[in-house]
């Protein structure tokens, strides 16, 4: 009798989606405290870039593996936060015209467009250095370990910077047609990418206990569903819309950038994120987690996905 309750008092996934989205885009709003004396321009600028919406993938991926093993929403929460700053960080700084030069983000125009160029650069470095005052605050607010702390911090470090996100950003932007090949695609897509995806993934495993073993569980599960994401992102840049997506498409046909459609075409794209989505599925449902549930609907939610 208790099993049936619980299943029907359970949300939706649409639900879920929606509540875990507006509880983190709420944490977002206070995560530098008011008493800090902070030039308004630069609070300005971060908040902007911040508050700008998105799906809230990263923080999602957190708060749901951690729940995954029994883990508190609230513990999971400051570090759900910490990797939607980075990643915002890098959005930020990936727009700028030293960069990809790109004019909107999620519907609105990019930050240094409203604040310049300078401001944009300060305001993604303050979000990326913040992060980790962030991860920090599960330990001091909600008790989590201090060797779980110093794990998730590693990962970030690791797979936010040199080897990960910004290896990555670094091989997209020397990425051209006639020159890259689809390994150097793969390399791109894992580490600009899949990386974030899996240290989101690993961070709300270490919050809610996971073991050595489902742990790599989760990583595995990270790689395929990061890698299935971005070959998806290639295909929306083709034929997505551009009002859902919030960005201009065929902006990679424009700057002759490698995709995966490119290479492989477009049936075999899509066919590839059919298969990494299986791939990931069957990992994470054989990873004898306690509640993979979640975690399942969201990779179905990914491979669905119209924006």
């Amino acid at each position: 009798m208790k099993t049936a309750v619980k299943c029907l008092n359970r949300p939706s996934f649409k639900e879920y989606l929606t509540v875990t989205a507006d509880a983190v885009s709420s944490a977002l709003t206070e995560q530098f405290p008011a008493h800090w004396n902070i030039p308004a321009i630069l609070r300005e600028s971060m908040d902007y870039s911040l508050t700008a919406g998105g799906k809230r993938l990263r923080p999602l991926l957190v708060i749901a593996a951690a729940e995954a093993f029994g883990g508190s929403r609230e513990a999971a929460m400051p570090v759900a936060c910490a990797v939607e700053m980075v990643h915002t960080y890098s959005l930020i700084h990936d727009d700028l015209p030293a960069m990809d030069d790109d004019d909107y983000r999620r519907g609105k125009m990019t930050n240094h467009k409203v604040y310049g160029e300078a401001v944009a650069v300060l305001a993604g470095d303050a979000l990326l250095t913040h992060a980790f005052y962030s991860i920090v605050q599960a330990g001091r607010r909600h008790g989590v370990s201090s060797d779980a702390l110093l794990s998730i911090v590693e990962d970030l470090s690791e797979m936010s910077g040199a080897r990960g996100m910004v290896g990555g950003q670094v091989a997209d932007m020397s990425g051209e047609q006639g020159i890259t090949g689809i390994e150097e695609l793969e390399y791109i897509h894992l580490h600009k990418t899949a990386d974030l995806i899996i240290f989101s993934l690993l961070a709300g495993g270490r919050i809610g206990g996971a073991d050595k073993s489902q742990l790599e569980a989760l990583r595995c599960f990270g790689q395929d569903l990061g890698l299935a994401f971005q070959i998806q992102d290639d295909i929306l840049d083709l034929v997505g819309d551009e009002s859902k997506m919030g960005k201009k498409t065929q902006s990679d046909v424009e700057q002759e950038k490698v995709t995966y459609p490119y290479f492989i075409g477009m049936d075999a794209s899509l066919r590839q994120v059919e298969e990494l989505t299986a791939s990931a599925k069957k990992v994470i449902a054989e990873s004898g987690i306690p509640d993979s549930s979640r975690l399942l609907e969201i990779a179905d939610y990914l491979m669905k996905r119209d924006h």
